[in-house]
């Protein structure tokens, strides 16, 4: 069944959409009540509290930028997303900055779900093989410290070497996992997570 929105309400929602669209977060308080002029944040607030009790949003706690669009229809706003492209991943190497440091690109509006801040790494070597992760490839990462048993994230090492590798937490260090059965696992008891794999994309090369 289609949900009844209010005037109000219907601009707040399109507003988030397509500022998660545009940025792959969504935007503060602040930023919704300049862009609607509106000139009380409790006024927002109010909006926001109502189209979570209709299960439009849901509102994470703790974080400025905790909109989640939970009925994605209002994602389709436009048919895609820019996402920035931050740089390399390798395995065992620095984050590399990407050659152009203005580079998007184009994703599906699914990938990302506004929670969190989302960029782009492109991959490089072969240590995700296994895992249809291919040197080349480009991966959708949500930005966060948040990340469960299996999950390929982004691991920031003591020696300030980044990874791209399955994350798994043992009882006293944490196991990095790669997806090739020709190399062995990383073991470190101190891991900085800056993200998450939400997504893959793959240019075909002929």
């Amino acid at each position: 069944m289609a949900v009844t929105l209010y005037k109000r309400q219907r601009q707040i929602v399109d507003y988030v959409a397509q500022y998660i669209q545009k940025n792959g977060f969504s935007p503060t308080l602040k930023e919704i009540a300049a862009a609607l002029n509106v000139s009380s944040l409790a006024t927002v607030h109010e909006h926001l509290q109502a189209l979570e009790r209709k299960n439009v949003i849901k509102r994470h706690e703790g974080t400025v930028r905790g909109i989640e669009l939970v009925d994605r229809t209002f994602l389709r706003v436009t048919d895609s997303i820019d996402l920035p492209i931050l740089g390399f991943i390798a395995a065992g190497s620095p984050i590399e900055p990407y050659t152009d440091p203005d580079a998007t690109f184009k994703v599906s509006p699914e990938m990302v779900t506004g929670k969190k801040r989302s960029y782009i790494l492109q991959v490089k070597g072969q240590s995700m093989i296994e895992d249809h992760i291919d040197d080349g490839d480009y991966v959708v990462i949500e930005e966060t410290q948040e990340v469960n048993n299996g999950d390929i994230v982004v691991a920031l090492l003591d020696n300030g070497l980044a990874t791209l590798k399955r994350f798994y937490k043992e009882v006293t260090r944490v196991r990095l996992e790669p997806a090739n059965s020709n190399m062995s696992p990383i073991y470190a008891t101190n891991v900085q997570i800056q993200g998450r794999v939400v997504g893959l994309i793959r240019k075909f090369r002929y």
